[in-house]
């Protein structure tokens, strides 16, 4: 997020901040408190869903520890709670930490259509094939939306297409709640895994050695990177099952970096979940 992107609130200012501003753009108003650990995990989506709808909406931030008055007046019983309000008075809210997606159609209907898509003209180029101006169009929104999602993902993709990892790697590190960063950050790691052991024979080895956790987790990641990712599951499963403190767990890291991949809600991932869960108790 860029410093200001949202407004502090406080009992003395809500009436002008809030109340009044939303006469002329939707407020949406954050009610948090620094000891709240469901706060501390809205609080980064709502803040970039909210600069996704910059111009349209006004995102503001009332800690409810130092503002009783406010969170007496509006009966805040849990936090987080959010609160959109349109000419004074309030028309949406929700209480408790929503995933991206739900805050985001929140928003929308907020809005009352949705977020007009930044990156659009730059998308387009590289649709079209034409790499380069895709990527100025994405360093250009970044340089003035410095942690605008759909601009780091796309040109971290570019970047890591070009084998420039490293500035890829540390654009996604800027979008952390971002899935997209972290499966391209997956498919960075995997691409330059099968580059390395490329010339290597990683199936006989595991073929060879099926009590060893190294060769087991090796052939894995090779499949993964393949995208065969039962089958690679099958093999880092059985790693973990060998030795699951091997090299600080990482068959273990490699399972849960390809559930990521595949999405929690995947009936493979729920299955390798249960399988994995067996494997380490």
């Amino acid at each position: 997020m860029l410093p200001h992107t949202y407004v502090e609130v406080t009992d003395g200012n809500f009436a002008i901040e809030v109340q009044e501003k939303s006469k002329t753009v939707p407020v949406v108003v954050d009610f948090w408190a620094p000891w709240c650990g469901p706060c501390r995990v809205l609080g980064p989506i709502i803040e970039k869903v909210a600069e996704e709808n910059h111009g349209k909406v006004v995102l503001a931030k009332l800690n409810t520890d130092e503002n009783p008055k406010v969170a007496a007046l509006f009966r805040i019983q849990g936090i987080p709670a959010v609160k959109a309000f349109k000419d004074g008075k309030v028309i949406a809210e929700f209480t408790g930490a929503y995933p991206e997606p739900q805050v985001r159609a929140f928003f929308e209907k907020v809005v009352g259509a949705p977020a007009i898509r930044v990156t659009q003209d730059a998308d387009d180029h590289l649709r079209a094939g034409n790499v380069d101006a895709a990527e100025a169009g994405y360093r250009a929104i970044l340089a003035k939306q410095p942690s605008q999602p759909d601009a780091l993902v796309g040109l971290a993709a570019i970047l890591a297409g070009k084998g420039e990892t490293a500035a890829a790697e540390d654009l996604l590190d800027r979008a952390p709640t971002d899935r997209r960063a972290k499966i391209l950050k997956h498919r960075i790691f995997l691409n330059g895994f099968a580059e390395k052991h490329a010339g290597e024979d990683l199936e006989s080895a595991a073929e060879a050695n099926p009590r060893n956790p190294r060769d087991r987790y090796r052939w894995g990641v090779m499949l993964a990177a393949r995208e065969q990712y039962e089958d690679a599951l099958d093999e880092l499963v059985e790693s973990v099952r060998i030795d699951r403190t091997f090299a600080d767990g990482a068959a273990r890291k490699a399972m849960l970096a390809i559930f990521d991949i595949l999405g929690l809600d995947s009936e493979v991932t729920k299955d390798y979940q249960r399988r994995l869960s067996g494997a380490l108790f």
